[in-house]
């Protein structure tokens, strides 16, 4: 059972997701569409802050706040179900949700799965890192090829961006494997098929890199 202590911390990183999810961005949405910007890129901006906001941030927060996965897994349910309704019920959040995907569900759901995996198999920083990889890394290419091409894209340029974030953190926190699995993820975001988008994809390709690299003891 979570220790309190464990609790209360879950329910401020809660609480901050709702803020920065229904509070934080709709004025940065307001903002941007002051000065300009059309909605789709105030939309996708919103997008990758909320990547680097929430679910980066606590990513890096998980190591030294939970002992197990228990928590998390409430919390992404509730988050998953509460941004997957508004599709169902055609009542979007508009200022970060649209209409032609649910990227933002597989991005909640992806983080909760590797995220419980990794406390399954007793090593949480294989899974610390990934999401890092999906939150920061795919934030910051988000925001390279916005403010380039004004418009949700797939381009190299955001993609080099990505690796000059993950290659040297994934070194920093894992060595050359950690290094290896970023430069994965940055190279796999460019591509997507239907509904297997970059929140599945980086995720999934850096983690099971790590755990490869683990079960051989390189780590």
């Amino acid at each position: 059972m979570p220790e309190l202590r464990e609790i209360i911390l879950a329910v401020i990183l809660f609480l901050w997701v709702i803020f920065v999810s229904h509070f934080l961005t709709r004025i940065i949405y307001s903002h941007f569409l002051s000065r300009g910007f059309p909605q789709r890129v105030a939309v996708y901006y919103n997008r990758k802050i909320l990547h680097m906001l929430t679910g980066g941030l606590i990513a890096v927060l998980v190591p030294y706040i939970f002992q197990g996965p228990l928590l998390l897994i409430l919390m992404v349910a509730i988050l998953a179900i509460g941004n997957y309704l508004p599709h169902r019920m055609n009542k979007l959040f508009y200022w970060y949700q649209v209409e032609d995907n649910m990227y933002e569900v597989h991005f909640i759901i992806m983080w909760g799965v590797v995220m419980t995996i990794g406390f399954m198999i007793g090593n949480i920083w294989l899974a610390v890192l990934p999401t890092i990889f999906m939150s920061f890394g795919d934030g910051i290419t988000g925001i390279v090829r916005n403010s380039i091409y004004k418009r949700r894209t797939k381009s190299w340029w955001g993609n080099i961006a990505m690796m000059i974030i993950c290659a040297p953190v994934g070194y920093a926190v894992i060595g050359i494997p950690g290094l290896i699995s970023g430069v994965a993820a940055s190279l796999i975001e460019k591509f997507e098929y239907k509904w297997l988008d970059d929140n599945i994809t980086v995720p999934l390709v850096s983690f099971l890199i790590l755990l490869v690299f683990s079960r051989f003891n390189i780590l």
